[in-house]
């Protein structure tokens, strides 16, 4: 800091007394720069251990969401007896209930800052509803369970992002939601991994089919797990109690120096009804959350992808294994696109990268019967995901402050984004195998849509940071501020 910086009507620094040490190193209340790099470090260790069991949340979310596609060849079709048309509704009746609770939810969590109850809590509720599945005997009772698993499984992924961006920066948030959201792709080779044994080994057992096993035993398991996370997961800065004194203001600091204004003052100054005008009414959520449905369109190959195996023309079992080894590659794309991404401090190129990769296994599945080149095709397919991942840390970077209105537009990007799998769930018809040239058609239609649109976005970011540099060189700012990431 130079002298004249300290005041204006002398050429000399005030007298000690007069001075604050912070205005000389900021980092005083922590020990200088150097005790307070090594307290960040310690903190960020504490908070990725206990964080990390959100990716096994999510795991547990996806299964007992897509249980149904694994048990549909199995039992689940014939003892219900359900048409083609009732079973897409089964599955796309879910989103309609996960619509609805997105926005409430998440500002209900971030008026009560206590993620570590709230979260578990829903995850119990959406446990036993997914064992209970596993009793209904016609179409009826497993569209209600269905319809109420989505009602509750919404609070979720919404609120996990939510409680990300309160607590990491913009250059770290990103590798973190790829680890998040690793959770969702791994859960299909987890889940296929797992309801193959099951609906080989329990057919019969205690009198019940195989099928309904695999709800009442994968409901079992995310109610346990639920029960381990309230113990683990960290509540809001503000909020989490094992944080140190120490711990707690570096927290708060660290968000306040990301974003110029810290959470906690935001949300004092704001409210909910203030959040949720700014995010109604800012077009660009809206727009960003259609690019997100298109593309979700796209990865409706996901509930599907054991019938997808299937035409590979092996048994069922086999088929399901098949499963496991394009996601587990996806899984590990996702988590390099996203380390680079934060590298690099750009998002709109890793996008579109992920996203024409795809586009060309689609093109490949739909020119060719071959085993080995479909095979591969679901592989380059699989990988979609990890463009979605770089997309959903894009909007944490794109909607950072208030934390009120970033709540809603959580909700509302990720609400509305599952419109595209009410819709996906009717675009794979049995009687359009086993080419499904037609779904793969509307998969490209997609893509290409969700490219153009994430063009868009990227253009309307540029003029924006125009904008936040006019304004520093018209105020006589010369150290470079905030700005959003491309």
């Amino acid at each position: 800091m130079s002298i004249s910086q300290y005041s204006d009507s002398a050429s000399l620094p005030p007298s000690k007394e007069h001075v604050d040490p912070e205005d000389i190193d900021p980092d005083a209340e922590f020990g200088g720069l150097a005790a307070r790099k090594e307290l960040e470090r310690k903190l960020l260790w504490k908070l990725d251990l206990r964080m990390s069991i959100l990716v096994l949340i999510y795991i547990l979310n996806y299964v007992d969401r897509n249980n149904a596609g694994a048990a549909r060849s199995r039992g689940l079709v014939a003892d219900l007896h359900l048409t083609d048309q009732q079973f897409a509704t089964l599955l796309s009746i879910l989103y309609v209930g996960y619509i609805i609770m997105q926005i409430p939810s998440n500002m209900f969590l971030n008026y009560t800052g206590k993620p570590s109850l709230y979260l578990p809590a829903c995850m119990a509720v959406w446990g036993i509803i997914s064992a209970l599945t596993g009793i209904t005997t016609n179409f009826t009772g497993a569209v209600i369970t269905r319809f109420f698993l989505g009602f509750i499984e919404a609070a979720f992924f919404p609120g996990a992002l939510f409680l990300l961006s309160k607590w990491y920066k913009r250059t770290e948030i990103g590798f973190r939601t790829a680890i998040l959201y690793c959770g969702n792709i791994t859960s299909n080779a987890f889940g296929a991994l797992l309801a193959s044994g099951i609906l080989r080994g329990m057919n019969n057992v205690l009198g019940h089919a195989a099928w309904r096993w695999l709800f009442y035993l994968e409901g079992a398991l995310t109610v346990f797990v639920a029960i381990c996370a309230i113990f683990i997961l960290p509540d809001f800065p503000s909020t989490t109690k094992w944080l140190s004194d120490d711990e707690r203001r570096l927290a708060l600091r660290r968000m306040e120096e990301d974003a110029g204004v810290g959470d906690q003052k935001e949300t004092e100054q704001g409210g909910f009804a203030h959040g949720l005008y700014l995010a109604v009414t800012d077009w660009t959520v809206w727009w960003f959350a259609m690019a997100v449905n298109a593309v979700v369109v796209s990865l409706s190959f996901n509930a599907y992808f054991p019938t997808l195996s299937a035409t590979l023309g092996y048994n069922p079992t086999v088929s399901l294994l098949l499963v496991a080894p394009p996601f587990a590659f996806a899984a590990i794309v996702a988590f390099c696109l996203c380390r680079h991404s934060d590298y690099k401090q750009e998002r709109f190129y890793h996008i579109i990268g992920s996203w024409i990769v795809g586009i060309i296994g689609f093109i490949i599945a739909i020119s060719t019967m071959n085993t080995a080149a479909r095979y591969v095709s679901l592989f380059l397919m699989a990988q979609t995901y990890a463009g979605l991942v770089v997309m959903l840390a894009w909007m944490n970077n794109s909607f950072p402050r208030p934390p009120s209105k970033r709540a809603v537009c959580v909700a509302i990007i990720n609400g509305f984004s599952q419109l595209g799998n009410v819709a996906g769930s009717y675009i794979w018809p049995l009687s359009w195998g086993p080419t499904y040239r037609y779904s793969y058609g509307i998969c490209i239609a997609g893509s290409g849509t969700a490219i153009i649109m994430a063009w868009v976005f990227k253009q309307h970011l540029i003029s924006l940071n125009m904008k936040l540099e006019r304004e520093e060189q018209e105020k006589g700012i010369k150290e470079k501020g905030f700005r959003y990431l491309l």
